[in-house]
């Protein structure tokens, strides 16, 4: 017996937002940390943009559109102007979580990563988006990649040793608000997954699968500064796993209070929003933070593209499989 769309909706919601688990289990292997270098990240960020833009624009905006037009409430055209105004309406709502982020934790804002003299430059350490690691973090990886060189004894077990508890407290504060400000963005994105999925599996599929790609990173910028601050791998896995709760979270408050008001209309609308929020998360953070991480654009762009290819690939199979 096969499941229900809503089941469908719930299982899709669970595994993209999990993925912030599968970036935190980093911490529990020495090598994998050592890994987690600025191309590697720029190259994850970017994958995952290219991935969001496209099933924005080529998906889920036109699903919108599908949705007000079959409403009968509005003709072709327009269909097509609520379509769009629904499509801004997202963007402004998830400038409003960003704003929201910034009160929170004011020296936190995603908003500097828009002037591009910050890429060139070595930006403050305590202006960051939420999926961006400082350089002090960096270093601490450096540090050990070149002790595991060396051949000198790791000390993965112990808490590393900082300059001083003021270190330390940063880096554990830096981990723990770019937690909270991941799980207030996963939030609607849980909500997202589940509708979509409720009126086409197939545009749910595709959009868990955006969703857990950049939530991959995302967990990996969690997991690392807690660990490092702290030595405990453990705290910092499941500060990360927490994160991706509030997608499931999103998901079942979205159905218990739209379960008995969905229809054509309310499906443009959601899917709009939905559009327009995984585009202002792309515009946002993910691309200013991976040209933070490759100011030269050695993989950047090349990794939007190739985002942008494997959500057309896996579209096709969709169509054709």
């Amino acid at each position: 017996m096969g499941l229900t769309n809503a089941e469908l909706g719930l299982v899709l919601t669970t595994v993209a937002g999990s993925a912030t688990a599968l970036g935190a289990a980093v911490v529990f292997s020495e090598r994998l940390v050592q890994l987690a270098s600025k191309p590697f990240l720029a190259g994850a960020l970017g994958l995952s943009s290219g991935v969001m833009l496209y099933v924005s624009f080529v998906e889920i905006f036109v699903k919108s559109l599908d949705g007000f037009a079959d409403s009968s409430a509005f003709g072709d055209s327009d269909a097509y102007l609520m379509a769009t105004a629904a499509l801004f309406g997202g963007m402004a709502f998830m400038s409003g979580l960003d704003a929201l982020v910034h009160w929170l934790d004011p020296n936190r804002s995603a908003h500097h990563a828009s002037d591009p003299r910050k890429h060139m430059a070595d930006p403050a350490p305590d202006l960051a988006p939420c999926c961006e690691l400082d350089d002090g973090v960096f270093d601490e990886i450096e540090r050990r990649r070149a002790a595991a060189a060396s051949g000198a004894p790791a000390a993965a077990d112990e808490p590393p040793k900082a300059d001083d508890t003021t270190k330390d407290k940063r880096l554990e504060s830096m981990g723990m608000m770019t937690a909270l400000a991941i799980g207030i963005h996963n939030f609607p994105e849980g909500l997202a997954t589940f509708v979509a999925t409720l009126d086409d599996p197939a545009v749910g599929a595709s959009l868990a699968i955006a969703i857990a790609i950049h939530n991959i990173p995302e967990g990996l910028c969690v997991s690392i500064p807690i660990y490092f601050a702290t030595g405990d791998r453990w705290k910092a896995f499941r500060w990360a796993l927490l994160s991706g709760v509030s997608e499931i979270v999103g998901a079942l408050l979205g159905w218990a209070l739209l379960k008995d008001h969905f229809d054509n209309l309310l499906y443009g609308i959601v899917f709009g929003l939905v559009a327009g929020m995984m585009i202002m998360i792309c515009l946002n953070e993910l691309i200013p933070t991976a040209h933070r991480y490759d100011p030269r654009d050695r993989v950047v762009t090349k990794s939007i593209v190739a985002g942008m290819a494997v959500m057309a690939a896996s579209l096709c199979l969709f169509v054709y499989g």
